[in-house]
């Protein structure tokens, strides 16, 4: 199925899709009829199109709805498995805190390292989907390496490997669900496929903690979720297969090095901000460290988890309509300060009530950077979608790896310290997005 029209995605100089700029000089005198502007001026400039079915998510395309289910199952499966995974690996298992931000930053480096392949792939081949269920299909098929080994080796490796089937499957469906989705609702969409994908994240847990309060938390407990969690992964592939393609024009003789000059210079421009903040972006593990320093138990831990999930599910719509509205150039500047903030929080914080606080702030900032960061690049780069948000991907996915070391060093002088510097990160990184993008206030 040929790649639906995208409404006002040729203009990337404007975060949120189409452009009030290319109207306003040469059509003047005759776009006066009263009818359309009534209700469409007071808002953005946005067409006509974009904007007519604004009634809800029923008004999506299934296939964005179909995309976010796929999500909804895998996150189901992986976040059973991520909510215990940091006590689990450091308590049942025997690691040390620094061995765990060392899986954690392999992990998120594993998670970028093929974005960049992936992405240029697909926009070479013009096809989004193939490379997609292989994403899928081989984190799934990782996952039954918890089902013979729960030493620390096999630990590693299924949270290595895991994280590479999501590296090569992350650009494609992006691009793909941005191809999707009109330019005018694209953070909305966005929002939605984000909101969809981190219900999963609240439904796992809430598997996880009632699994094991039902079982206590023993070794045979702990292998009965890793069972469990295996079923939804198989289920979304098979649902991923019912999603139409969306094929785009190929860049069939472009090398690597042809595709990175035929990017455009603002989305150059974004990477050295962005990557700045990945320094500041420590793994969630080490929140969920803090948590249980301040005195929670597993299962509590969980829940403050899936609490995290569901602030996140709650705000990613209201963020992505946000972006649509106001430029995401905007909503991701509040994303950084939410960030640091909360990380000056984080570094004070010695109460339950407090961690609570923290963890509902968390899911807001998680919206927000998560979804409308993609959303934003493929506003930027319309031709090349797919290539841009796995070189986006790659590179703040590579710094994960040692602000996660850093975060683990630190935490093992002084908790805070992990906490403080993310939050320095942070300024410096809102500092750059502003001269860089222009961005103001």
């Amino acid at each position: 199925m040929p790649e639906r029209p995208e409404h006002g995605a040729a203009n990337p100089a404007d975060d949120r899709g189409p452009a009030a700029t290319p109207p306003a000089s040469a059509p003047a005198p005759a776009p006066t009829p009263t009818p359309t502007p009534a209700s469409a001026s007071a808002s953005a400039p946005t067409p006509a199109s974009d904007n007519a079915p604004a009634s809800g998510w029923r008004s999506l395309d299934p296939d964005i709805l179909k995309l976010g289910l796929v999500s909804f199952l895998t996150d189901l499966s992986s976040e059973m498995i991520f909510s215990v995974f940091a006590i689990f690996f450091t308590t049942v298992a025997g690691a040390s805190s620094s061995l765990l931000g060392l899986i954690e930053g392999l992990a998120d480096f594993s998670s970028a390292s093929l974005n960049y392949l992936s992405g240029w792939l697909s926009d070479r081949g013009g096809r989004r989907k193939a490379l997609v269920v292989a994403g899928y299909g081989f984190s799934t098929l990782a996952k039954t390496i918890l089902l013979v080994s729960t030493a620390i080796t096999g630990l590693a490796l299924f949270r290595v490997i895991e994280r590479l089937g999501k590296s090569f499957r992350g650009p494609p469906r992006d691009a793909w669900l941005a191809a999707i989705a009109p330019s005018g609702r694209r953070g909305y969409a966005f929002g939605v496929h984000k909101a969809l994908d981190k219900s999963g994240a609240v439904v796992g847990p809430l598997v996880a903690w009632a699994l094991l309060t039902w079982l206590g938390e023993s070794a045979h407990a702990y292998r009965l979720l890793f069972w469990v969690a295996v079923v939804p992964a198989v289920v979304s592939v098979l649902v991923l297969a019912t999603v139409d393609e969306r094929t785009t024009a190929p860049h069939a003789r472009e090398s690597v090095w042809q595709n990175w000059h035929a990017l455009s210079p603002g989305f150059k421009r974004f990477l050295l901000p962005a990557g700045l903040f990945a320094l500041a972006y420590y793994s969630l593990g080490f929140l969920l460290l803090k948590a249980h320093e301040v005195g929670f138990g597993v299962t509590e831990i969980v829940l403050l988890y899936a609490f995290f999930n569901v602030t996140c599910v709650l705000a990613a719509p209201s963020m992505g309509r946000l972006g649509d509205r106001i430029g995401r150039r905007h909503v991701i500047m509040l994303g950084y300060l939410l960030h640091g903030l909360l990380n000056v929080w984080l570094a004070l914080s010695h109460d339950k009530w407090q961690m609570v606080a923290a963890f509902g702030v968390y899911g807001l900032f998680y919206a927000i950077d998560e979804a409308q960061s993609k959303a934003y690049v493929a506003d930027l780069e319309p031709e090349r979608r797919a290539s841009a948000i796995g070189i986006y991907s790659f590179v703040t996915g590579a710094l994960y790896l040692p602000a996660s070391l850093l975060a683990g060093a630190l935490w093992a002088v002084n908790p805070a310290w992990t906490f403080g510097a993310a939050a320095l990160l942070s300024l410096a990184a809102i500092i750059v997005f502003a001269k860089k993008t222009g961005v103001r206030s």
